[in-house]
């Protein structure tokens, strides 16, 4: 079993008036990928900013099992991050601001690289000033891995993105993971994290809705099934009538409910003269568990 790498505990954080962060309590094993998902405001980028020693707190955050607070950064020095938008030196090229900021042994390779692993060799001698979204984007996640840090925070790393861009980031960071490195990774591109997150923290209004792991938070959705029949409209007035749960009409899309049993559905469809042409099973995927995830919440308030 991996070790606890980060672990924070009863962490409150206020604004005036406003608590934006209510005891906050999670863990993250080493070598894992965690992704951290909530709504805009709902506390996502309070907590790294936390991680990160940038704003005071009340609680707990120990990494490798060294405090941080505000006042010590000590266990800082393993870590990367990206946090909201990468602040660039518009006037250095993307090599001199890798340059400035690698440290240690091996400097030169470092940069050279961080290049290569994000394909930033066409405009990495370019000056800032003059890069689009996409390359600021990848110049910052490249900052934030470029000293072979143990743990990485990633603030929304796939915005600005295109496709091809996007899954060279996500194969680069499931790479470092194997390697043993840890990432925490707020992002609304839920698709994503889908696929390389071991394991969710979801965050609503400040509090942790639910810290789990991937697979169980998308064996918990529900699921469906897809049919294809001679008459979809006849079909889905049967269905509705004998109380099945019908999601989409135009695509006959029906839910798996408590004793749901697709031989009862599939007999009384054909009983109704109704010939079934294809049937799918579907699962929901992670914007499905988290809505679901999110409902709950809201029906126990």
């Amino acid at each position: 079993m991996n070790s606890i790498f980060l672990r924070i505990e009863d962490l409150h954080k206020s604004f005036g008036n406003k608590e934006v962060l209510k005891s906050i309590n999670f863990t993250a094993q080493q070598g894992h990928i965690i992704g951290l998902i909530g709504a805009n405001g709902a506390g996502k980028t309070t907590i790294m900013k936390a991680i990160l020693g940038i704003l005071s707190f009340q609680g707990k955050i120990t990494i490798n099992n060294q405090e941080v607070s505000i006042n010590q950064h000590q266990p800082l020095q393993s870590v990367g991050a990206l946090i909201e938008y990468p602040g660039l030196y518009p006037y250095l090229t993307g090599r001199e601001q890798l340059k400035l900021f690698s440290i240690g042994q091996n400097r030169e390779k470092k940069v050279e690289d961080i290049i290569k692993k994000l394909r930033m060799e066409h405009f990495a001698d370019q000056k800032t000033k003059s890069y689009s979204l996409g390359m600021k984007q990848k110049l910052g996640v490249g900052l934030a891995l470029l000293n072979n840090p143990q743990f990485v925070i990633l603030d929304e790393p796939m915005n600005g993105l295109d496709p091809k861009a996007t899954k060279e980031l996500r194969d680069l960071i499931v790479q470092e993971k194997k390697t043993g490195t840890t990432f925490l990774i707020s992002s609304h591109i839920l698709s994503e994290l889908q696929r390389i997150a071991d394991d969710v923290i979801v965050i609503d209004h400040g509090s942790v809705v639910t810290a789990t792991t991937m697979n169980e938070l998308l064996s918990a959705n529900r699921k469906f099934y897809l049919l294809e029949t001679n008459n979809n409209k006849l079909a889905t007035d049967i269905l509705l009538k004998n109380r099945y749960q019908i999601v989409n009409k135009s695509i006959l899309t029906v839910a798996v409910t408590k004793n749901f049993s697709i031989n009862n559905l599939l007999q009384l469809l054909l009983s109704q003269g109704i010939r079934i042409n294809d049937i799918k099973q579907q699962d929901g995927d992670l914007e499905e568990s988290l809505l679901q995830v999110l409902d709950k919440e809201g029906t126990k308030a």
